[in-house]
């Protein structure tokens, strides 16, 4: 169950996405996490078969790593049903 604040964000992202894209459409999701190779794969793993091309990138430290996902999604409403699922891995970041 999400908080108010996090259900708001999404509403405003959903009306943001439909009013300005026409779907299917390739959309980039981007995350922030700390270097761990499973946390890593959960990523990988919730693009599986899609056809996404995820690039990854490990910072100066090694301690974080961003991930690029670009990827067609069939709606606004797919989009956030993807952040929701990978919302749970730990320290992960949405941008």
């Amino acid at each position: 169950m999400m908080d108010k604040k996090t259900e708001d964000f999404y509403i405003r992202l959903k009306e943001e996405l439909t009013n300005s894209t026409l779907w299917p459409s390739e959309y980039l999701f981007k995350f922030i996490l700390p270097s761990d190779i499973h946390n890593i794969a959960k990523i990988e793993a919730a693009f599986n078969d899609m056809g996404a091309v995820i690039t990854t990138q490990q910072s100066k430290t090694g301690k974080f790593t961003s991930v690029s996902i670009s990827v067609t999604m069939k709606s606004a409403q797919s989009v956030i049903d993807k952040y929701i699922a990978v919302s749970d891995i730990e320290g992960i970041i949405s941008l």
